[in-house]
């Protein structure tokens, strides 16, 4: 990682951070706007930027295509994330399990990966999986209680935050093969 993915992962933590905490102390029906707007922004991001890396860089890679499915999948997400705006609430807390759990189960399954490999810290991984998937049961059991679903969200905010902080201050590992 270079200083400035560092300050970057850094400053998205921090933001995160503060986001989740005001989601904590506003969970007013306004929040559920901001949780979407969030989700909205971040999925298409992250989606444009995988397209982008595609036709810069990934095109001429192997697997690359893969990542050009991927940032179309996650700009498909966040279209539909966008759009679901004037839904009702409990169908916005469906999509949240649904987010949460399948982010925790590849979380899960790349720590393993991880560990298979040697290469990383795979029980941070494997950890930070657990507590998604984890934060999609909660959510599913307290669905009825719409404010009690946002505190359980912002917590997944605060953990994803903490967890970007720590690992941008983690030093890089290199495998040489000579």
């Amino acid at each position: 990682m270079t200083i400035f993915q560092r300050v970057r992962s850094i400053l998205f933590g921090i933001a995160t951070f503060i986001a989740a905490i005001l989601f904590i102390i506003f969970p007013d029906d306004g929040a559920y706007g901001w949780v979407i707007m969030t989700l909205f922004l971040g999925l298409t991001i992250r989606g444009l930027k995988c397209i982008i890396f595609y036709f810069t860089m990934a095109r001429h890679m192997v697997g690359g295509k893969m990542i050009l499915v991927q940032g179309v999948i996650i700009l498909d997400f966040a279209l539909f994330t966008g759009s679901i705006s004037d839904v009702p609430k409990i169908y916005i807390l469906l999509y949240l399990i649904g987010i949460h759990a399948f982010s925790g189960v590849i979380e899960v399954l790349r720590a393993m990966e991880s560990k298979r490999t040697v290469a990383g810290h795979w029980k941070l991984k494997f950890s930070h999986g657990l507590v998604d998937f984890l934060l999609a049961i909660l959510c599913m059991v307290f669905i009825r209680h719409q404010n009690t679903s946002l505190l359980i969200y912002s917590l997944g905010l605060l953990y994803s935050s903490v967890m970007r902080i720590i690992n941008a201050f983690r030093k890089t590992t290199f495998i040489l093969i000579e």
